[in-house]
């Protein structure tokens, strides 16, 4: 019988399997689709994101997670979830039908009040495979979920580029987003082998209610928060200024939270599991924050000293305008890093009610923070109120699990406090280096992350970092198990 802790090593594989293949996917998608499409034609789709992203937690902020917690749901469970979800995205769908033209107004783009009316059909079509993925996700079968993501991610680019190429605009943009969420639907119901009974129970919905109604809400607001930056940024500049915006927050996203939903898609279900066992608990947390926190210190750091060569050889020279805007983001990516699986331990161990009353207080501060920012300090008083907001966000979470789940506060600090100073030290030095050489800046660029990588995985080896072990020993385990079978 295979033991949690090999379902979570073979998940964590998966998973990374998954999340690289996307974000591969995702990152030739942007630098097709940018060189063909214009900063305007991300803004529109940006400005539109507050809507689409809040309906979607509406639809399953909450049950998801209230059915993974639960030990034992039932096929009652599950298809009373189902039919809420349908029906709801239904309701959401006509709402944002209605409002769009108000919408459009907001912004003063016309144009937008028709692409919210055709985007908005992807609730619809998320809303009919949540519960695939949640039961997949609760089995810890991230092989299937993996096929099924990388696979969609394929067939929607090549839609996208193929409209791209047409010059169709936004509406590239648009058509890859349905495209991903319809084939996403198909294939979780042919992988995931469940279909609904004819059953809704009242009873079981507020039992699951009574857990899921508290993460709803915290999703909800935890997503306006993420996305108000967004609204702002919208109303108060142009399309072209919110496209830049877009794109640094995108490419600056895809590495810090690619690097922690690898570990976040197995830390829930499998703190879950240990909910009972608080020694595993423990362990397995720290484990689960040192890891992604090691991996993405430094990421953090050669995308920081390689910002511009970069954007330029993935976007072009038309989008060098985001540099400085990307190279702030990165400075909060560690933390967005840290947040997932704190969060995770919090739901894991049933503190739905915690978690919602703190997850109200942490984003009410990051809201309040971006407004006062932006009307003070403009576009870059923005920009680092994102990262202020990130960081308190983290260390919110690190005393709520310091309190909840028995992980000491300082002993979270010093668990990370190596990886941070070592990426800051690495990475001051190796940007001055790098800026007195006479060379190409790509081939600069080159050196400067092989020196990074270099210096980095030496210096965890002289101070016998414990994340560098954990995850040397990770690999080998997946490695070996491999080529045994």
């Amino acid at each position: 019988m295979v033991s949690t802790k090999q379902k979570a090593f073979t998940g964590v594989m998966w998973s990374s399997v998954q999340r690289f293949g996307v974000m591969a996917i995702t990152f030739v998608s942007n630098i097709i689709l940018a060189r063909l499409l214009s900063p305007d034609d991300y803004g529109c789709i940006g400005m539109l994101m507050i809507f689409i992203s809040l309906s979607a937690s509406f639809i399953d902020g909450g049950f998801g997670s209230a059915l993974i917690q639960k030990k034992e749901p039932t096929n009652e469970d599950y298809s009373t979830i189902f039919y809420w979800n349908i029906a709801l995205s239904l309701v959401l769908y006509g709402v944002l039908f209605m409002c769009a033209p108000l919408i459009a107004s907001f912004y003063r783009i016309p144009l937008l009040s028709d692409v919210l009316r055709v985007q908005g059909v992807v609730l619809i079509f998320n809303a009919l495979s949540i519960i695939q993925q949640n039961q997949l996700r609760k089995k810890l079968l991230f092989k299937k979920l993996a096929i099924v993501n990388i696979t969609s991610a394929l067939v929607s680019l090549g839609v996208a580029i193929v409209m791209a190429y047409k010059g169709y605009g936004v509406w590239a943009l648009v058509a890859q987003q349905i495209s991903l969420s319809v084939i996403n639907a198909i294939m979780f119901w042919i992988v995931g082998h469940w279909a609904p009974d004819r059953v809704f129970s009242w009873l079981s919905f507020k039992e699951l209610f009574k857990f899921g109604g508290f993460m709803l809400l915290s999703h909800l607001f935890g997503t306006l928060s993420n996305e108000i930056q967004g609204l702002l940024v919208g109303r108060m500049f142009n399309p072209a200024t919110m496209g830049l915006y877009t794109q640094a927050y995108r490419l600056e996203g895809s590495a810090a939270t690619a690097t922690s939903s690898i570990i976040d898609q197995v830390t829930y279900p499998v703190l879950a599991s240990y909910q009972d066992d608080r020694p595993h608990f423990v362990s397995a947390l720290k484990r689960f924050i040192q890891i992604p926190a090691f991996v993405c210190s430094l990421v953090m750091m050669v995308m920081i000293v390689v910002a511009k060569p970069l954007i330029i050889l993935l976007y072009s020279a038309k989008w060098v305008d985001c540099v400085p805007y990307f190279q702030i983001l990165c400075t909060a990516g560690l933390a967005v890093c840290l947040q997932g699986s704190a969060n995770n331990a919090i739901a894991a161990v049933g503190k739905s009610k915690v978690f919602f009353t703190w997850t109200i207080i942490k984003r009410t501060l990051t809201i309040v923070l971006c407004v006062i920012s932006i009307l003070v300090g403009g576009m870059y008083g923005l920009l680092w109120s994102c990262v202020a907001g990130a960081w308190s966000v983290y260390l919110i979470n690190a005393y709520l699990v310091s309190k909840h789940v028995g992980y000491a506060f300082k002993r979270q600090i010093l668990d990370i406090l190596p990886f941070i100073l070592m990426a800051c030290v690495i990475g001051v030095g190796v940007y001055l280096l790098g800026s007195h050489l006479p060379w190409h800046m790509y081939l600069v660029a080159l050196v400067e992350s092989v020196l990074c990588v270099l210096l980095y995985w030496l210096a965890a080896r002289i101070f016998h970092i414990e994340a560098y072990s954990y995850l040397k020993d990770l690999v080998k385990n997946s490695v070996f198990s491999r080529i045994r079978k």
